[in-house]
């Protein structure tokens, strides 16, 4: 699953990759993997970091504005 927004909220958050891998508790290489698409993120993550963010799951995933 490529979440395309996932960059961008990081980003406006003004946090690197391993800030949001600390939030997630995984390595920063393991998160970089999610942003650039290699692997697919756990719907797991994708909750905790909507979560944690106060982010709706349809904007993280690209389905609303």
């Amino acid at each position: 699953m490529l979440l395309p927004r996932l960059a961008e909220m990081r980003q406006k958050n003004n946090l690197s990759q391993r800030q949001v891998a600390q939030v997630l508790n995984i390595p920063q290489q393991q998160y970089s993997r999610y942003e650039q698409g290699i692997n697919e993120i756990p719907v797991r993550y994708v909750i905790a970091l909507c979560k944690h963010f106060d982010l709706s799951a349809d904007w993280l995933l690209g389905l609303s504005e």
